[in-house]
């Protein structure tokens, strides 16, 4: 892989193929989205699994240990869509919603509180609110229709996934309404650090092994797995 100069000298200074990152970051937010009948069909055809496997061995990551329960995923019970669906819906809410509290919530504010023993606020916590300026200064921002807190993992990788693309050509930042040198830190490349370093790598691998160390479904451990693993490679 080629190495690109990073605006600083921290974690992002080592990372060097932009189109493996938007594609990793990608394939992350699409797992930790509330399960929909859209979202199901790859799980069940087996083209997640084999998208898994192919980002880990692009990672050169060890096998998943989750492996063979993934390839189980789409034969006997979990062939029907509507099963699988409502599995993963169910694991999806216990893992993220509650009842009572998440198991393992998915929002950074939450895990940002955690740190100092304070109460989580959603929206108006610090996090939340620099995630939205932050997205904001990129150009970004909620999509219509939606109530999310730009806090939750889902939409920071997608803003990673945004930020790496950019940076490797497959998307022009002028068609979204934003000069490449209008981008925090002057770049594609130093917005995608400074975001990762303040926010996603604070939080992403502490969510992901209470994912994986609560989760009951296949699916959501080897996410998470990939998560950390992920994280990690572009802290190294």
């Amino acid at each position: 892989m080629q190495s690109v100069s990073c605006a600083t000298d921290s974690s992002c200074a080592a990372v060097k193929d932009w189109g493996l990152i938007a594609t990793t970051c990608e394939f992350l937010a699409f797992s930790f989205r509330y399960p929909d009948h859209e979202s199901v069909s790859p799980v069940v055809s087996g083209e997640w699994a084999e998208a898994l496997v192919e980002l880990r061995h692009a990672w050169s990551f060890p096998e998943d240990v989750q492996s063979d329960a993934l390839k189980r995923i789409g034969t006997g019970e979990d062939a029907d869509p509507g099963f699988v669906l409502h599995a993963l819906r169910q694991e999806a809410t216990k893992l993220f919603v509650g009842p009572p509290t998440p198991a393992a919530s998915p929002y950074e504010s939450v895990w940002a509180a955690s740190r100092i023993h304070a109460a989580p606020l959603l929206f108006v916590s610090p996090s939340a609110i620099a995630v939205e300026r932050f997205c904001a200064a990129c150009g970004l921002g909620r999509p219509e229709g939606t109530n999310e807190s730009l806090d939750h993992v889902s939409s920071e990788l997608e803003l990673l996934q945004f930020l790496a693309s950019v940076e490797s050509g497959a998307i022009d930042a002028l068609a979204c309404g934003i000069a490449v040198a209008d981008f925090p830190g002057g770049s594609p490349v130093a917005a995608f650090e400074l975001f990762f370093d303040e926010h996603l790598a604070k939080w992403a691998c502490d969510f992901a092994h209470e994912v994986e160390s609560v989760s009951s479904h296949a699916f959501y451990r080897a996410a998470a797995r990939l998560l950390c693993d992920f994280v990690s490679a572009l802290q190294a």
